[in-house]
């Protein structure tokens, strides 16, 4: 019974790589979108709604990595 705890635990660490997984990400898109702003003022707009898109998918995915962590540990 021991070893199915310690085993938990790994999955849990090894689960939270997800959550710096989704920071970076986050981090991605938001430099490439000051980029585009920097080369094409004109596409502010435009460029903003896709990173904020963007950045909603890939903090989903941070989110879903913290349940799966909660779920592992606790269920």
């Amino acid at each position: 019974m021991e070893h199915l705890e310690v085993i938990k635990y790994i999955g849990a660490g090894l689960m939270a790589i997800g959550l710096g997984g989704a920071a970076v990400g986050i981090g991605l898109i938001f430099n490439g979108a000051a980029a585009g702003v920097a080369r094409n003022p004109a596409a502010q707009d435009k460029i903003f709604k896709t990173a904020l898109i963007g950045a909603v998918f890939a903090e989903l995915m941070g989110l879903f990595a913290f349940v799966g962590i909660f779920i592992l540990l606790f269920i």
